[in-house]
């Protein structure tokens, strides 16, 4: 789950899609333990540093998932990954992959996650040669919702009582996904 030879950083005007390191614990932590951001992704609020320094090790130091840097600010603002493999829930094939994303509170509404999605969604279809993209929301987080219209991601079905495992709960998880051809229609438009 380290992150390999092949790791890439991707970029827009401004943001920089780069790898975690070890020293980003500090504001992950500041991020982090606000427990918006867990409720809505899914996880617990991180509860010191040392534990966002864990989860930077054992979670999101992995290949295809970025920190998200604001340039200007030189420090990052969340997160965009893709899932491939065993690591996604909602894929069928080989030539699937599932997106996943969240953003700091602070950082809400200013469209960083669409733009980073997008960079990521060129990458998935042009570099990976991924044919369907995947994404999820739970019931109620309509920013989430909004994120993946902006991006082209289309609905497909409802997961009722979706097992939330790092929250002992179930709730109902709304799945969209984007197709290569879906993409390629939107003139490869950014979300």
């Amino acid at each position: 789950m380290k992150i390999g030879d092949n790791f890439m950083n991707l970029e827009t005007d401004r943001l920089l899609l780069r790898a975690w390191k070890t020293a980003d614990a500090d504001l992950l932590y500041e991020y982090a333990k606000d427990e918006r951001i867990g409720n809505w992704c899914g996880f617990p609020a991180h509860k010191s540093v040392e534990d966002s320094k864990n989860i930077i090790a054992n979670v999101l130091m992995c290949d295809e998932n970025y920190a998200v840097e604001l340039k200007e600010e030189n420090k990052f603002v969340g997160n965009v990954s893709l899932k491939l493999g065993d690591n996604a829930s909602f894929i069928e094939s080989e030539d699937e992959a599932e997106i996943g994303y969240w953003v700091a509170v602070p950082y809400w509404g200013r469209g960083i996650i669409p733009e980073a999605t997008s960079v990521l969604i060129r990458h998935a279809f042009e570099d990976l040669k991924i044919k369907t993209l995947w994404c999820g929301y739970y019931d109620g987080n309509n920013n989430s919702k909004r994120a993946m219209e902006k991006c082209g991601f289309k609905f497909h079905h409802i997961i009722r009582d979706a097992a939330v495992k790092l929250l002992n709960t179930t709730r109902d998880e709304y799945v969209s996904n984007l197709t290569y051809d879906m993409w390629k229609e939107n003139n490869r438009k950014t979300c």
